[in-house]
């Protein structure tokens, strides 16, 4: 009964250390959009320089995605995300100096903090909750939603009232990343055995049903960076004042958030996940329709791009845990979807913004998203069954690796 009971309360541990790890994944970003203007005039940034500051941690996660199953099986999981966790401090500690030179290399420290917690959490899940991945995804994606949308409505209220104005708005979540630190420490003191530990895998390239997974997750990846770039834009060049705007963008995301706490239920009662897959994409693809055609329905299009947006982000997760084999080609997985879809989502904003210089208009960009969201609705026909299988690069060494104690 005592090892129940310890075994009960180490697993509620490590899901309050994986939820607020979560949290951790989107703050550091989303808060910079809101107060891009305040740091470009009082650091006399160009405009295309200042852009950075949104591309960079994408390029981060890119270029560091493919590393992360490899550092996961010489050091282990549990110690890596630590890792991750205090280089993801440091950045947000170092972005608080008030200089370009801090602002920017903070937020390079901060993409690699990150990169390597949206690789790693999945494979946890699928190792260690292998019967509650859709739950667990949920939750993960919840917070990780709901955190980012707080992040990105409190920065302009923090830097009018605090001191040190956006510096402060920026440092604030450094709280939340310490926080985090402390409630993973507990499993990065635990012993895990080797025969438990997350094994070195290849990264699954000549798997078709691999590259199904990571175009959903590129696809979707693009369109989220896309709205949450440009959609204030749109609806303003359409009528709509810059405050309204920016509350339209937050139902955007509150609505992704709610819809995110509805997928667990429909993953019970599916046999596999194409049809949800599916009819995610063809919402995302309505939305778009609806703005291309009528984009004076604000409101409704902010709605049903949620809708949609939340549910896909979801799938997209939770996909690299379902189709993958055990937890280690979960990783591997995630590692290869992660790394190709954050090189398309980097590329979206620009793309977006290109077309509406050369267009002259919303049309032609907007077309493009219609595009992307049917492209997504029938890779999800493949996507969302399936099995990824991989052998393994190397057999794991025979000894003990850190991790959370049975």
């Amino acid at each position: 009964m005592e090892n129940t009971s310890t075994r009960r309360s180490g697993q509620v541990l490590l899901v309050w250390g994986l939820l607020v790890v979560a949290a951790n994944l989107r703050a550091g970003l989303t808060g910079v959009g809101p107060l891009l203007d305040r740091v470009q005039a009082d650091l006399g940034l160009a405009p295309a320089v200042a852009g950075l500051l949104n591309t960079l941690p994408l390029l981060a996660f890119a270029a560091l995605s493919p590393m992360v199953p490899r550092l996961a099986a010489r050091w282990g999981a549990e110690r890596l995300l630590g890792g991750a966790l205090v280089v993801l401090t440091l950045g947000i500690a170092v972005r608080w100096v008030p200089t370009a030179v801090g602002l920017f290399a903070g937020t390079v420290l901060i993409g690699a903090g990150i990169a390597v917690g949206n690789v790693l959490l999945p494979s946890l899940i699928k190792r260690d909750f292998p019967n509650k991945v859709g739950l667990l995804t949920s939750a993960y994606a919840t917070v990780m939603g709901g955190i980012a949308a707080v992040a990105s409505g409190v920065a302009v209220p923090i830097s009018e009232v605090a001191p040190g104005g956006w510096h402060t708005a920026l440092g604030f979540w450094i709280v939340l990343a310490l926080v985090s630190i402390a409630l993973w420490l507990p499993q990065m003191r635990a012993v895990r055995p080797a025969s438990q530990a997350i094994r070195r895998r290849r990264l699954p390239w000549n798997s078709g049903l691999a590259w199904a997974v990571t175009a959903f997750m590129g696809l979707q990846s693009f369109g989220f960076y896309v709205v949450v770039t440009w959609l204030p834009q749109v609806f303003q060049d359409n009528g709509v004042s810059p405050a309204a705007a920016g509350w339209l963008l937050f139902l955007f995301q509150a609505v992704a958030v709610l819809t995110s706490l509805a997928v667990p239920a429909a993953l019970r009662w599916a046999r596999d996940q194409r049809g949800l897959a599916t009819v995610s994409s063809a919402v995302l693809l309505v939305g778009y329709l609806g703005l291309f055609a009528v984009p004076e329905w604000a409101l409704l299009w902010s709605v049903v791009l949620g809708l949609g947006g939340g549910a896909c982000l979801v799938l997209a997760l939770a996909f690299f845990s379902i189709r993958a084999q055990d937890p280690s080609v979960a990783g591997a997985l995630s590692a290869m979807a992660q790394s190709i879809g954050y090189l398309l989502a980097a590329v979206g904003p620009v793309v977006f913004g290109l077309l509406h210089t050369v267009s002259g208009g919303w049309r032609a960009p907007l077309l493009l998203m219609c595009v992307v969201a049917a492209a997504q609705t029938v890779v999800a026909l493949v996507a969302g069954r399936g099995t990824v299988r991989v052998t393994d690069e190397q057999e794991p060494e025979l000894v003990t690796a850190p991790g959370r104690a049975g």
